[in-house]
């Protein structure tokens, strides 16, 4: 699949490049990103580098879309579908520069992809998962803002290099009214 840019009335989102690589390295010092992805830590300009090909190679190969979100043409963030089965499912994942957060951008950038996924002319996708490790509550107000209704604990579900943890899940089907709703984990 070649790549595709969506656009926002703030926000463009778009294969990630090697221009973005200082950005990215540099926001994947913050150690809460460090906390809740599975990005190597510490993190060097080469897996940035590394990451940005392999992106290029999951579109080509249909089996994960990230997209770089860019604000005024300067990287902020980055989102994604993985384990992607077309006109099926596949997980939402994401992580913005700290100087990024609070400002509604995470919102708006998972929305268009969202649209994207749903559309039949787009993916035509029936289900998008949400995962994180038990105690990311910004992830997971972000999810519930988009929509996602909580499914439940996975234990021991989540690996990442420092070993397995209990993780959430939520799912948003394209039939779902993406209104908030309460969430057991989240206090109102």
């Amino acid at each position: 699949m070649q790549p595709v840019t969506l656009r926002t009335s703030r926000l463009e989102l778009s294969l990630p490049t090697e221009t973005d690589a200082d950005a990215v390295t540099a926001a994947a010092q913050d150690p809460e990103v460090a906390r809740w992805t599975t990005l190597p830590s510490p993190y060097y300009r080469s897996h940035a580098i590394d990451f940005i090909a392999k992106a290029a190679e999951w579109w080509d190969a249909e089996t994960e879309l990230t997209w770089a979100v860019r604000l005024d043409g300067a990287w902020i963030g980055m989102l994604g579908l993985q384990h992607l089965h077309v006109g099926g499912d596949a997980e939402i994942g994401f992580w913005m520069a700290a100087s990024a957060r609070g400002q509604g951008y995470l919102g708006e950038a998972a929305r268009a992809v969202i649209d994207f996924a749903f559309d039949p002319d787009g993916l035509g996708l029936q289900r998008i998962e949400w995962q994180a490790i038990v105690g990311n509550i910004p992830s997971a107000r972000t999810a519930r803002s988009l929509g996602f209704r909580y499914e439940g604990l996975m234990r021991q579900k989540l690996v990442d290099p420092r070993g397995r943890h209990d993780g959430w899940v939520a799912g948003l089907l394209p039939t779902d009214d993406r209104s908030p709703v309460d969430w057991p984990i989240l206090a109102v």
